[in-house]
């Protein structure tokens, strides 16, 4: 009677239009207070519990250094690099759209941040080269979506504080789907620009280019190269990138005032001001249903339900597809992971892995009607209408459809770094 209570209550929230906050808020609260008079006692014990890990420091680190990069100057340097070394190619400027933002993906962790940007940057040098709108347009939106699975991914720290899966396994696990799709968008709009006049090959371009660029490219080379190598941890590696990045834009490039700088700190507190209440509730929840057992009694309820592993990974599948069109990628993970990934241990399927073709998924998400964020943040960076970005998506979303089911049929692709 309680478990229903608690639903109704987060229906009755969901229909009133609550921010997730409020909704998450409310039902933790009401599920700690039906257990008993300790209840308030263990929800703020259980509280700061959930924000008392070192790992978490992570994410305010990696957001802060990607947005002191997109301020400054290094995602037009990447963009210019990116543009000279491919632009006497077949389709070399969208060859040069798919690269930078794999690049600045790599730097900030973040598909709307990249989306941005580059595309700044990019989509009117598209348009002028002759590219059609709807091919730019979904170029940009879908390449963008590539900083949510190249690591440093905030989607894969989320999903490994709420599943207690090595961060830096997540790290490594994400590159070879991110290589997979970085691949599958270089195939298509070699293919799409075929016909598309080129520019000659210009050595002195490309070597400015090299200099300019090269600090950038350097970026997450020692991140994912200190964290493989052991040599520092993924939340160390987050205050190693923020040093990095200030020093770079700072002390070398020096197109960062210090008024510019302040800004950017505090845009970054304001985004952290919104994420980690959301998080706080959704991880004392999560150990509110582990106590209770929930967990436990869904893997039995579903095992039930699904008895193959195929029927499994197809179920889960259709369910974050249809989840991503109207939730938020971090929203998802933090309410799903926990209920999902004991299931597919129950299955046998890796942990990590799980958590690779999770945040895939949901990336497909941002690039889906009705809540496709960066179908969101286009319409207002390109000043186009919802149906016209929505029309670009469609053979994109299903170049990564295709992706996913190589992600989530071949676990060897995500596993073989990991040995």
């Amino acid at each position: 009677m309680t478990a229903l209570l608690i639903v109704l209550l987060a229906l009755v929230l969901l229909l009133l239009r609550q921010s997730l906050f409020v909704i998450l808020g409310s039902v933790t609260a009401a599920a700690y207070f039906s257990v008993g008079e300790a209840g308030f006692s263990n929800l703020v014990l259980d509280s700061w519990g959930a924000l008392n890990r070192e790992v978490l420091l992570a994410i305010p680190l990696y957001i802060l250094a990607g947005n002191i990069m997109a301020h400054g100057a290094m995602a037009g340097r990447l963009v210019g690099l990116m543009e000279a070394a491919t632009g006497h190619l077949r389709g070399g400027l969208g060859i040069a759209t798919v690269l930078s933002c794999a690049a600045f993906a790599a730097v900030t962790g973040s598909g709307t941040v990249t989306l941005l940007a580059v595309g700044a940057v990019m989509y009117p040098a598209l348009l002028k080269a002759g590219y059609p709108k709807a091919l730019a347009l979904g170029l940009l939106c879908a390449a963008g979506t590539l900083g949510i699975v190249i690591p440093p991914s905030i989607p894969l720290i989320l999903y490994g504080v709420m599943t207690q899966t090595s961060i830096a396994d997540l790290f490594i696990a994400g590159i070879g789907p991110a290589l997979l799709l970085t691949g599958l968008m270089l195939v298509y709009v070699r293919a799409a620009g075929h016909r598309l006049p080129v520019q000659p090959f210009d050595a002195p371009s490309l070597r400015a280019g090299l200099r300019s660029g090269a600090l950038g490219l350097l970026m997450p080379v020692i991140i994912l190269g200190g964290i493989y190598t052991g040599y520092f941890t993924p939340t160390e590696s987050a205050a190693v990138a923020v040093v990095y990045a200030l020093l770079v834009e700072l002390c070398v490039y020096r197109e960062m005032t210090f008024k510019g700088l302040l800004d950017t700190v505090s845009e970054t507190g304001a985004l952290l001001g919104g994420l980690f209440p959301v998080l706080l509730m959704a991880v004392s929840f999560t150990v509110f249903l582990t106590y209770q057992q929930v967990p436990e009694q869904v893997v039995g309820f579903l095992a039930g339900l699904i008895s193959s592993e195929a029927g499994f990974l197809i179920a889960t599948n259709l369910l974050l597809l249809l989840v991503g069109c109207v939730m938020d990628i971090g929203s998802a993970i933090l309410i799903l992971a926990p209920i999902l990934q004991p299931v597919a241990a129950s299955h046998g399927i890796d942990p990590v892995h799980f958590g690779v073709m999770m945040v895939v998924n949901l990336e497909i998400g941002y690039l889906t009607p009705p809540l496709g964020l960066n179908i969101i943040v286009a319409m207002g960076a390109f000043r186009e209408d919802f149906w016209t970005v929505c029309k670009a998506m469609l053979p994109f979303v299903l170049l990564m459809l295709a992706g996913l089911l190589v992600i989530a049929w071949w676990p060897a692709l995500s596993l073989f770094l990991l040995g």
